[in-house]
């Protein structure tokens, strides 16, 4: 899927915003960059900018319009910023993966082309006119502007997660490689015990006026689901506590 789309840069002004395209298209693993009449080709800002992603840029294709640079795709998606007129088929960066996921499971061979516009006014109607969707990313009205760069980034994200789950692989969830067993319930019902023990003999809690203290210090501690090393210093700490302040340990 990823190999099928092609990145187009419009008009781009500065060789800056190329490289950190490219690094941003090496990153979620695309290759295949388009660069239609921009005002100067890649040169070391642009190479500087793309943290060794040198191989994208020389593989680059330059076109003199936009017509030639989607040539053979079809598919083809522009990025817009601003409402228009004539209404037209606008889709969220994620709906865009969706429909490029579609386009290759129905069609292996298909291309895609995703557009982005010039720094400082984007994709022109007509080229507009060229696309079968319009894709906006939902920036802050107040400030929505967006870096052509940060724009590639955003779509080419959305297109690693689409193709990570046609490849039936889940991005990495934090819980699946902790290094330390989570601690079980009855370990941690008896570190409660414990900490209302330490508190009661601080005179920090009452518990003929408890109001709700070890019932908000609960709900803290399962928010952060202890695991058995976390458990153990929170205990070690309580013990270390007793000793400091003189008080009978209770188990």
């Amino acid at each position: 899927m990823l190999q099928n789309v092609r990145i187009v840069l419009v008009n781009t002004t500065h060789t800056g915003n190329i490289g950190a395209a490219a690094r941003a298209m090496k990153n979620m693993g695309l290759s295949n960059l388009a660069l239609v009449a921009p005002k100067k080709q890649p040169d070391e800002d642009a190479y500087a900018r793309s943290s060794r992603a040198d191989e994208i840029l020389d593989q680059a294709v330059t076109f003199e319009n936009l017509e030639s640079a989607i040539s053979g795709c079809q598919l083809v998606i522009g990025t817009s910023a601003r409402q228009r007129n004539l209404c037209w088929p606008l889709i969220t960066p994620r709906q865009m993966a969706d429909e490029v996921a579609q386009a290759v499971i129905t069609q292996p061979g298909a291309q895609i082309a995703l557009v982005f516009g010039r720094e400082d006014r984007g994709l022109t109607n007509e080229e507009l006119a060229l696309c079968h969707f319009h894709v906006n990313i939902p920036t802050d009205e107040s400030f929505s502007s967006l870096n052509v760069a940060a724009a590639v980034q955003v779509l080419v994200y959305e297109l690693r997660v689409k193709w990570l789950e046609l490849q039936n692989k889940t991005l990495p969830d934090w819980r699946d490689d902790w290094d330390v067993d989570w601690a079980d319930a009855a370990d941690v019902e008896r570190f409660y015990l414990h900490l209302e023990q330490v508190l009661m003999g601080l005179d920090f809690y009452d518990p003929d006026n408890p109001r709700n203290l070890m019932q908000r210090l609960r709900r803290l501690y399962q928010r952060a689901r202890l695991d058995q090393t976390e458990l153990n210093i929170l205990r070690g700490i309580l013990t270390a506590t007793e000793k400091a302040a003189g008080l009978q340990q209770k188990k």
